[in-house]
Parts: structure tokens; sequence; C-alpha cells
């Protein structure tokens, strides 16, 4: 008898009946007319199947076919909204050739091949899959063979320079090498390739010029080339954010070589700073008398501490008028590239992190290895190598 009663009751359980929406809108609307009770009688379904509708139908305050039509409408545009999300990504690494032949987006698309579907890649740069499997089968030219091979250089100036660097300083450096390339071709592959050198972000500014101290006139008059070493230097204080907080340096640039020669970091803006970055300076370039040193009207500048440094040493004080960025203009580029080059992008957990790298791109990098274009695409040392004796 066990064995007879027991298929039985799992047959009973399996046979579990499902209800469409619309019979549930209709079962609660006649529950609703006669009662729960006989509603279930008359319908051959359990109360309590009949209270869980009702419970459901009033949290939701709507019918069941408007809950439905509902949750498809939620989903189609979950799945569009992660299709565009898909397509943004795939732009902001492809996007660079979107103009271009198919023979370039289909590169593009090999190299992300990886990260997207070709059915994503096609459908953004508008080319048939089936072209694109049949390029991919072609073997390449020659030409194409030589431009891969030319790329492979560009990447490796492109990532020792840390993405510093845009298509005139990679084309400078690679023909200083023995490489016979141009300007354009070199413009042309890192587009195709979606290599960018760092771009700019705007900063605020530094400088609190709202003080009773003694200001210097301004002997430099937005002139700032030179002759020969040490004639003119500029100053100025910029700041880098780390996740212990501000770091600020302060910065003397030599403007015959533009090579850094000074520099000093704190976690405050103090005169102590200014003195520390002019001290350094005058020792690299051995106590030169007689130096137009232009800064900023800042507190720190006008401070009694720098101004006694700079009579000590028998250097000219020279200060920018108030609020004009141009009267300084050759240490605000070279702000601009310090944030740009060294800066932008990067997340620096401690002031000491922070103070290695600005260390790497001031002594090893910039003054070294940077090619300056003012300079003939000579880096700041090079240059003073070739042109003093």
């Amino acid at each position: 008898m066990k064995n007879n009663d027991q298929p039985a009751t799992i047959a009973t359980k399996s046979k579990r009946n499902k209800y469409t929406s619309q019979f549930k809108e209709q079962a609660l609307e006649r529950a609703k007319q006669d009662g729960v009770s006989k509603a279930a009688k008359d319908l051959g379904i359990a109360q309590a199947m009949l209270y869980s509708w009702q419970a459901k139908s009033r949290q939701t305050g709507q019918p069941f076919e408007e809950q439905k039509l509902q949750q498809a409408e939620i989903a189609r545009l979950k799945r569009e909204n992660a299709r565009l999300e898909e397509e943004v990504a795939f732009f902001k690494k492809g996007g660079s050739v979107l103009c271009q032949a198919a023979p370039v987006k289909y590169a593009m698309m090999q190299s992300l091949e990886s990260e997207f579907s070709v059915k994503l890649m096609c459908r953004c740069f508008k080319v048939s899959r089936s072209g694109y499997y049949q390029w991919k089968k072609r073997p390449p030219s020659p030409r194409a063979q030589s431009q891969e091979a030319m790329a492979d250089e560009i990447k490796r100036v492109f990532d020792d320079e840390k993405a510093r660097a845009g298509s005139p300083r990679i084309t400078k450096r690679l023909n200083d090498e023995g490489h016979r390339v141009s300007r354009h071709t070199v413009a042309k592959i890192m587009k195709s390739k979606g290599w960018r050198a760092k771009a700019a972000r705007k900063y605020k500014a530094t400088t609190n010029s709202n003080h009773n101290l003694p200001v210097a006139p301004n002997h430099l008059a937005q002139d700032f080339g030179a002759t020969a070493p040490d004639q003119k230097w500029v100053s100025d204080i910029t700041y880098i954010w780390t996740d212990e907080g501000w770091l600020y340096l302060a910065v003397v640039l030599e403007l015959y070589s533009r090579k850094v020669i000074g520099w000093a970091m704190a976690e405050r803006m103090t005169a102590s700073l200014v003195c520390d970055a002019l001290t350094m300076a005058l020792w690299r370039r051995k106590l030169p008398k007689d130096v137009i040193v232009h800064s900023d009207r800042g507190s720190q500048y006008c401070s009694a501490a720098y101004q006694a440094l700079l009579k000590q040493h028998q250097l000219i004080c020279s200060m920018s008028k108030k609020g004009d960025c141009y009267d300084n203009a050759a240490m605000e580029s070279w702000n601009h590239s310090f944030k740009v080059e060294a800066i932008h992008g990067e997340r620096l957990s401690t002031r000491a992190d922070a103070k290695q790298h600005v260390f790497e791109y001031i002594e090893v990098y910039y003054n070294r290895k940077r090619l300056h274009s003012k300079l003939g695409y000579l880096s700041p040392e090079a240059f003073e190598l070739k042109h003093v004796s």
C-alpha cells in the first residue's frame, strides 16, 4: 500500500497550477465583488492563494498586467543602458579612428577584441563582421608591416615618456635614434592606436596678494628671453593633492636653459618654502649676483625672510602686477606642463609618495630627458652642455 500511495502524492505535488496575470486580476475582481470565500470556491482555488494575490496587489498598487508590463520595460531599459555603457566604454578607447578608413578601424578592433565583442565594435564603427574577418585572414602588406614596426617604436617612446609626450617630441626622439619618420606619420599612427598625451585641467590659484607687505617693481617686463645663464630666474608655488592632504611645491626656473635649478616641498605655504627653493638655486648655480629673480606678489615672496635672502646675495627682486598671469608666463607654462605630465591622472597616497614622484619628474625626467621646443628640442641639461662652456 505504501508503494501505491507514494507516487500519487508526488504526482499531486508536481501538478501545481500556474496562473496568468490576467487570471489573477479577474479572480481578484470577483473576490472583491463576491468575497474571497465564494470566489475561491467558484474558481476552484485555495482562499490562501487569493489572499496572497491581494497582498501583492496592495503592495504595488498596480494590477498584475501592469506589473508585468512595467517589469518588462524595466528589463528592456536595463539592457539598453548596459548596451549604451558598453558603447561609451568602447568609444573612449576606439573613438579616435571613427572617421578613418575601414582597415584602420579593423586594426583598432583587433587590438580591443579581448575587451569588446566583435558584434558591438562592428555596430559602432558601422562595418560588417564578414569584412573584419576577411581582413584578419589576409596577410599584412609590407607597408602595413613597416607601419606596425614603427608603431612599436612609437609605443616604446610613448611609454618611456609615461604618456607625457605628443607627436612632436616623440618624432624628435625617434629621429635622434636614427628612425626616419615624419611628425605627420607619428601623429597618424598615434591617432589610429588611440595614444594621446595627457590632457590639461584647470587648477586653482595659490597666490595670496591681499597683504600690506612691500612689493617690488616688474624688472622682467614680460621679457622671458636670456642671452646667457643666470641672467633671469622665475619662481612660483604650485600644489599637489595627496590622500593625506595638500603638498606645496616652490620652484625656481632658469630662463636661459629653462632648467629647474631650485625647488622645495612642504605641507604649508610659508616663507621658508620659497627661501629653501631659492637657496637651492643659489647653491646649484654657485652664488651668482645681479640675477633678476621674478615672482608674483604672494605674501611668501614679499616676506622679510625672502627679501633678506635676495639682498644678502645681491639678487634683483622683480614682481608681477597684481592679477596678471602674463607677467610670469614662463613659470605658468612650466606649472601647466608639470600638472599635465606629472600630476594629472595620478593618485598619490601619501606626501612621501608625492615628494618622490615630484623629484623623479624634475630631476630625472624634466631636466635631463624632456625635449623642450624653445631649446630646439633639447633637454635643459643637454642645452646647457651644448651652449655653456
